[in-house]
């Protein structure tokens, strides 16, 4: 689906969205009224509309972040009631949240209203979906394309059936144009090139412009050889004449799978290769996050961070924090803090308990001999890595991300494990949620690149729900 289609879908469902959400809210709340129980429930005007606001902004955001109108056409029910229900937990959980810090607004919930209404909302939402699979390609039924496709060879047959694959949704592909040089007499005697069933005619590149006289041309796709395109330059002028729309495939490496954009530099335009999230409004949106929470975690578990500073003090001697020099983003060094949970001098004694290390190129010692008493239990429940909120607040760190690497560990990476670098290191990681120390260390990387492959803030909220319940349990170590 192309780009334009995608936005197009996204509002619709958007705004299907916002009216689903306010039609459960509604009958959910005339449902309670209408149900007898000793309690009665009403809400004021003014209450009722802040919260009918809240639930439709919150439903439609947590819609936007899973991409739930993008992978419609495609995804079985199952997936499609599994990604409704996320959907409204995310907005339960959201309006829980609202409440507990507006409780100031005295509100009155009743939880047989609150029942309701998410059940309807999740009924609603994903009756819609199943429904709309069908409905998806009638949305590009108002708006033709008529393709030329600029290409005889193998990328241009790739091209093609990807294409094809959309002619529900209004794409049609005229022919082909043989780029100057190619079209000889054999191609004149078949003049045809046959894709996904069907045979489309070809014709010399130097006919375009006549084509363009004679048919309505929305669009022209070149899929050619890069060292063609140069050859081709007086054909990209005819376009730009013309004012058609012109797209240039660029899969000239095809095992290189980074996200492809075009941006402008002054007047040179530059097309960019990224293998790491590059939003930049997504990565603004993540680093609000990062230093809200670390704020708002700094403030209430302060008792926590004095009574662990206490304890070490008192039970070890040696210095309160341990820094030490970490990689962050793109590999650029920053100082770690953590809560000193190990003897003063414990990288001194690692080669003694070198013996003992289970992992390849990084240490993990289960029972490490070093630790100090006090430090068992500050790795067990994660205390140790409190510290590291003030990492985050200095932007060294995110609260989600691969886990910072020592510059030696780094040192041996292979050359695909470096991309771990490409995002900012965090608190919490994929890692830490699928195993941990469970899984050896190659696929430790591979759940980085993973993690780094499907970000959203989404994936960041999910992580971070995981890791809070291994924390409290003292599974996280």
């Amino acid at each position: 689906m192309f780009r334009s289609q995608q936005r197009k879908t996204k509002i619709l469902f958007g705004l299907s969205d916002a009216l689903l959400t306010a039609a459960a809210f509604e009958i959910a709340y005339r449902l309670r009224q209408s149900l007898r129980f000793d309690h009665v429930f009403f809400l004021p005007d003014d209450k009722k509309t802040l919260l009918l606001g809240f639930s439709v902004i919150t439903s439609v955001t947590f819609g936007y972040w899973l991409n739930v109108s993008g992978r419609l056409d495609s995804a079985r029910i199952r997936a499609i009631l599994g990604e409704c229900f996320r959907q409204v937990a995310y907005s339960a959980m959201a309006f829980v949240v609202f409440l507990v810090f507006g409780h100031t607004l005295e509100i009155p919930l009743a939880r047989g209203f609150l029942f309701l209404f998410f059940s309807l909302s999740w009924f609603f939402l994903a009756s819609f979906r199943i429904a709309a699979r069908n409905l998806i390609p009638l949305l590009g039924q108002g708006t033709k394309r008529n393709i030329l496709i600029v290409g005889l060879g193998d990328r241009a047959v790739r091209l093609a059936h990807n294409l094809s694959a959309y002619s529900e949704q209004g794409v049609h592909i005229v022919g082909f144009l043989a780029p100057p040089g190619d079209f000889d007499a054999s191609t004149q005697s078949g003049a045809a090139r046959d894709v996904a069933g069907h045979s489309y005619p070809v014709f010399p590149v130097e006919d375009m412009r006549a084509m363009l006289s004679r048919h309505v041309i929305d669009e022209i796709h070149f899929a050619v050889e890069s060292d063609k395109l140069p050859a081709l330059e007086e054909v990209f002028l005819w376009c730009d004449e013309e004012g058609v729309c012109s797209r240039i495939a660029v899969d000239f490496f095809p095992h290189v799978n980074s996200h492809i954009e075009l941006e402008r530099l002054g007047g040179t335009p530059l097309l960019t290769f990224s293998a790491a999230p590059d939003d930049e409004v997504l990565l603004l949106a993540k680093r609000i996050i990062d230093v809200a929470m670390a704020i708002v975690l700094t403030v209430c578990l302060s008792p926590v961070l004095l009574l662990a500073a206490l304890l070490i003090k008192t039970t070890s001697r040696g210095p309160l924090i341990f820094r030490q020099v970490r990689c962050g983003l793109n590999g650029r060094t920053f100082t770690l803090y953590k809560f000193r949970s190990m003897v003063v001098d414990a990288e001194d004694r690692l080669d003694e308990v070198a013996h003992l290390n289970r992992k390849q190129i990084v240490t993990k010692i289960p029972n490490d001999p070093r630790l100090t008493p006090v430090g068992k239990w500050l790795r067990r429940f994660s205390i140790d890595e409190l510290p590291q909120l003030f990492n985050v607040l200095r932007g060294d760190m995110s609260m989600v991300g691969p886990r910072p690497a020592i510059p030696s560990e780094v040192e041996q990476y292979q050359r695909w494990q470096r991309r771990r670098l490409r995002m900012r290191p965090g608190l919490t990681s994929l890692w830490a949620v699928e195993g941990r120390d469970q899984v050896d260390f190659e696929q430790w990387m591979r759940l980085d690149m993973q993690y780094i492959d499907n970000w959203s803030l989404s994936l960041d909220a999910r992580i971070i729900l995981r890791t809070i319940p291994q924390v409290l349990s003292g599974r996280a170590s």
